[in-house]
């Protein structure tokens, strides 16, 4: 949830302390998904991290998590071929957290051995399982309106799930307000 705050901050600094904490799970591409794609699109059915109503949590992390991946990818390739540039460049914002990621992974298992192997494992399923958790209470079963002219309304605090706990505010870093971000 750090990383999640820290991606929506406006210094480079911080957002740059986002992709690096991501990449330490391994769902870097989390940063471009969440900013350019969830929040644009957000309690509609285009939105593959916004659970639907009766989705259980598993079939919905099915969904998300590759859904999720996708949208990142194809937002990176659209920004950057826009610029005339291919995907496959270090400018490709999913790809810098990767740089991280396997260089950090492959480091680990020279250093301590194969035996690292589950741990890693294990330490990125949860931390993805964290983020996919949170991105299903959030949006439960909310869908915006379908506009006459196709587009959605407006997202409103409605659109999220809120809770005004001082306990859950310490604890989530304001995940709880999650309109408000």
């Amino acid at each position: 949830n750090t990383a999640h705050e820290l991606g929506h901050k406006k210094s480079t600094l911080e957002r740059r302390l986002a992709k690096i904490v991501l990449a330490v799970v391994g769902y870097g591409h989390f940063y471009i998904e969440h900013n350019k794609g969830h929040h644009k699109h957000v309690s509609t059915p285009e939105d593959p991290a916004s659970s639907r109503f009766g989705e259980g949590i598993y079939r919905f992390a099915l969904r998300e998590i590759p859904g999720a991946w996708s949208r990142a990818w194809q937002s990176e390739k659209e920004r950057l071929g826009r610029q005339g540039k291919s995907p496959w460049t270090l400018g490709n914002e999913v790809l810098q957290p990767l740089a991280i990621t396997v260089p950090l992974y492959v480091g680990l298992v020279v250093l301590f051995g194969p035996k690292i192997i589950p741990y890693l494992l294990i330490q990125a399923a949860f931390g993805w399982w964290q983020l996919t958790s949170a991105n299903y209470i959030e949006h439960y079963g909310l869908l915006r309106r379908k506009l006459p002219d196709g587009r959605y309304e407006r997202c409103q605090p409605h659109h999220s799930w809120n809770s005004n706990h001082v306990m859950s505010n310490l604890l989530l870093f304001h995940l709880q307000r999650h309109s408000d971000h």
